[in-house]
């Protein structure tokens, strides 16, 4: 059973001690808690799973320790045909995912395979995308940059850590949409091996723009290197972010979010999946999480079971549909 914002209420001893009595009364505990990391080692899925299997076990939400397995391969496709073929009624396994994984699926990238082969079970946080410009650039918000593009796409190459069609390059697309550029596909985009090397050919002068997450993007920030125009965020970030203005109150009501969160195998039983949502739900609530996220510039995004899937489901649908106008998909 879910818990409800009633009960997350309660003092965290509480919200621990419910949790042991709902999963035994639906029958289930995990004997051997896995989760699938679908890269190598470091990174954000391999993030995801180590500090969320770290963090489960911490406060009690999983009987034993997390075993985290990397499998890389076909940006997250092997990892998921894995599940999907081999390990379908698996009750103990659950799979990191992010937006990445709503990508590559909305644009065919795991052949023969859709999101429906699986069971969504909740985010635990969102790194928001961000655009930047070289701090010493006479560009200072996200309409000039967007007017500029408008009146000369070939003067303004912006670069990002993502291949062509990939996350990097959709968030600035749904900027420049939202900016009321008609035609995304003049928008000149530069893909490199990792936002590292983008920030690097922006600072040298061959880039006018960065995009990417605020995560990579904020230890050149703190460096002086790189002026953030906007963050695609809902509404401000907290804390030492809050400084940065969102594109939406910039005029532009572009949101980009690289969420985090887990999915588990289509066939696991009933009982499992509402264990193990309970379980991201109730970590997600934890103080011990809310440090997690702050000291990794994660921001708040809380959807787990129906709520998750349903998003999810909308995210590979608006990927689709910006993937056909550019022509990465038919």
């Amino acid at each position: 059973m879910k818990l409800d914002k009633i009960r997350r209420g309660l003092a965290a001893a509480a919200v621990l001690a419910c949790l042991p009595l709902g999963a035994a009364a639906q029958g289930f505990s995990p004997e051997n808690p896995e989760c699938i990391a679908p890269a190598n080692p470091g990174g954000g899925w391999d993030f995801t799973c180590r500090q969320a299997g770290k963090t489960l076990q911490d406060i009690g939400l999983i009987p034993t320790t997390m075993q985290v397995v990397n499998l890389a391969g076909g940006g997250g496709g092997v990892a998921f045909a894995e599940v999907v073929n081999k390990r379908n009624d698996d009750n103990d396994l659950i799979v990191a995912a992010s937006s990445a994984t709503a990508t590559r699926l909305a644009q065919n990238a795991f052949p023969g395979n859709t999101m429906d082969q699986v069971r969504w079970i909740g985010s635990v946080g969102a790194d928001f995308g961000v655009i930047a410009v070289a701090a010493d650039s006479e560009i200072d918000t996200l309409p000039q940059l967007m007017d500029r593009i408008k009146a000369d796409p070939t003067s303004i190459s912006i670069g990002g850590g993502s291949a062509v069609g990939g996350w990097d390059h959709l968030k600035v697309l749904i900027a420049a949409k939202e900016a009321g550029i008609d035609d995304v596909r003049s928008v000149k985009y530069i893909a490199f091996a990792g936002g590292g090397e983008a920030v690097t050919q922006l600072l040298a002068g061959s880039l006018q723009a960065f995009t990417g997450d605020l995560s990579e993007a904020r230890g050149f920030v703190e460096s002086g290197d790189i002026k953030v125009l906007a963050v695609l965020s809902p509404e401000r970030l907290e804390g030492e972010f809050a400084k940065f203005p969102t594109a939406r109150e910039q005029g532009i009501d572009a949101i980009g979010a690289n969420w985090r969160g887990f999915y588990a195998p289509g066939g696991m039983s009933d009982a499992a999946y509402d264990y193990w949502v309970d379980a991201i739900d109730t970590l997600y609530a934890s103080e011990e999480w809310k440090t997690v996220m702050e000291n990794n510039g994660l921001a708040p995004l809380d959807l787990h079971g129906e709520e998750f899937e349903a998003f999810v489901a909308d995210s590979v649908q608006n990927i689709q549909d910006l993937s056909r106008e550019i022509g990465i998909i038919q």
